[in-house]
């Protein structure tokens, strides 16, 4: 697979894109403390919730960006 010259460097989001994440971001939240509310404390809710954070900046980079880097325009 051949990286998009920008894959690396810092994007921008549009305000479509803010959007979005802003929504992504409140789902995460809201399944976080159903989990944090479900689960007992111990090392297995600090991984699923680590997971969690790591998955939700993830749909970031999915919001913004294509598989190779390219960004991603609201037309997408």
């Amino acid at each position: 697979m051949t990286l998009h010259k920008d894959t690396f460097n810092y994007l921008t989001p549009t305000s479509m894109q803010i959007a979005r994440m802003e929504n992504a971001r409140g789902a995460a939240t809201n399944y976080a403390s159903a989990i944090n509310a479900l689960i007992p404390d111990g090392p297995d809710k600090t991984y699923i919730l680590r997971k969690l954070r790591e998955v939700a900046m993830w749909v970031n980079v999915a919001i913004t960006r294509h598989a190779d880097g390219t960004p991603r325009s609201d037309n997408d």
